[in-house]
């Protein structure tokens, strides 16, 4: 069963390139998702896969751990890494819907990134020079947030000579010791919480913390703690750009202490660099696109006292005239890749913030056609914007797609037959 499974997950890998998740769901054939949108892989006898393979698949993955198999049945999913030895690696979430199993796994690329590999600006970088402070991520899940935090502590780890510790649901990115030490710990394998292993780590005298998730308050509180304490605490949040990002921390606490949660925080973050996949006009990736709100005594005040139109205290007013600072909000640099004409007006307008706004910049800008594209704009060509096609080429997986990758195209899986080829365990077995 093993040899089979991995190489149905080979084979799907290696039907188009930038792919970025792999999906497995009860009536419908296995799928990819190429650039944001979900293809067919069509795979004799599994047309229409039915609860039982889905569960086999599960179990696979899960490799038959009975702490993960409790976890998946007492709260309805659960999260776990998963690799092919010498192929590839993957962030697997596994939950039950309608009394069947669905799976999504998401590939991780090979080795870690470099910030200028990933396209992202180059005042990125400044943040491996921090000694102490927070700095989130964020951005919607599947937006590239682990694999910035894995560029970072990358750099970090290359140039300076510090303990390291990362706290991962699952890990992701596996990093070797450089000139920094680096040790990861896992939620369930080492770990039963964020905020128990984040407290342990602050007598295991490391300088930079990696929190996979701020999920609560407890974690925050913590987290907070160690940055006033002389750390560089680094994590991520489910939020679309920087002022909801703020408004999110601060709602986490009770309401009468806002203020003074306003004025730690205002003191202690670095950074808050929010994330978007914006799709290529030619369809042979997604760009990642960076609002980026810096620590500064403009935005530090602006955060303590809070946003106020009246007051003219407002954070994306303080990005937009922060350039030097290596400040920007989304839609200056979905203009400015307009103006390149790396991308479509109306990409740009669909992914903008403010997108009525935007459109009043780029209608007074001289050369923009009626269709949309800006000066010099790139025209999608017919290979380009049929994603779905199963093309060769040898690409880097995951949240950035597009980048070249060293995994070779797997062979065919094993024939796979309608009735029961995964074997015949049935995952409640198990736990008896």
């Amino acid at each position: 069963m093993s040899g089979q499974i991995d190489g149905l997950l080979e084979f799907m890998l290696a039907y188009a390139p930038n792919i970025s998740d792999l999906n497995f769901s009860v009536g419908r054939a296995p799928l990819v998702e190429v650039n944001g949108e979900l293809i067919e892989v069509p795979i004799r006898g599994l047309s229409r896969l039915s609860p039982y393979q889905t569960e086999q698949i599960a179990l696979h993955l899960m490799h038959n751990d009975k702490l993960l198999i409790r976890k998946l049945l007492k709260q309805g999913s659960a999260d776990l890494s998963y690799s092919i030895p010498g192929k590839t690696r993957f962030r697997v979430n596994i939950f039950s819907q309608r009394g069947t199993y669905s799976i999504v796994l998401r590939v991780i690329p090979n080795g870690v990134p470099t910030v200028e590999e990933l396209g992202l600006p180059k005042v990125v970088n400044e943040i491996a020079e921090e000694r102490n402070g927070i700095v989130l991520l964020t951005g919607p899940t599947g937006s590239g947030k682990s694999t910035t935090l894995a560029a970072i502590i990358n750099r970090i780890s290359e140039n300076k000579a510090y303990h390291i510790v990362t706290i991962e649901d699952p890990i992701e990115y596996l990093h070797r010791h450089k000139k920094s030490t680096i040790n990861q710990r896992e939620l369930g394998a080492d770990v039963p919480s964020f905020a128990l292993a984040l407290r342990a780590a602050l007598r295991q005298a490391p300088k930079v913390i990696l929190v996979g998730e701020m999920r609560d308050l407890e974690t925050t509180e913590i987290a907070l703690e160690a940055a006033e304490t002389g750390h560089l605490v680094l994590s991520t949040l489910h939020t679309i750009d920087a002022s909801k990002t703020i408004d999110r921390i601060i709602g986490i606490f009770p309401k009468d202490e806002e203020q003074q949660i306003r004025t730690r925080f205002g003191q202690t973050f670095k950074w808050i660099v929010s994330q978007r996949l914006v799709p290529k006009p030619d369809g042979s990736g997604r760009l990642a696109i960076c609002e980026i709100l810096k620590s500064t005594q403009r935005t530090r005040e602006y955060v303590i006292k809070g946003e106020s139109e009246k007051e003219g205290r407002s954070l994306l007013d303080a990005m937009n005239d922060g350039a030097l600072d290596g400040m920007q909000t989304f839609d200056m640099e979905l203009e400015r890749l307009w103006r390149n004409g790396v991308l479509s007006k109306e990409t740009a307008l669909s992914y903008a913030t403010n997108a009525p706004n935007l459109a009043l910049k780029m209608s007074g800008i001289a050369g923009a056609s009626a269709e949309g594209g800006g000066p010099g704009a790139a025209t999608q060509t017919e290979n380009g914007s049929k994603a779905s096609q199963p093309l060769a080429g040898k690409k880097r997986l995951g949240a950035f797609a597009g980048m070249e990758s060293p995994m070779e195209k797997p062979k065919a899986p094993p024939k796979l037959e309608e009735a029961d080829p995964f074997g015949q365990v049935d995952i409640k077995d198990l736990m008896e």
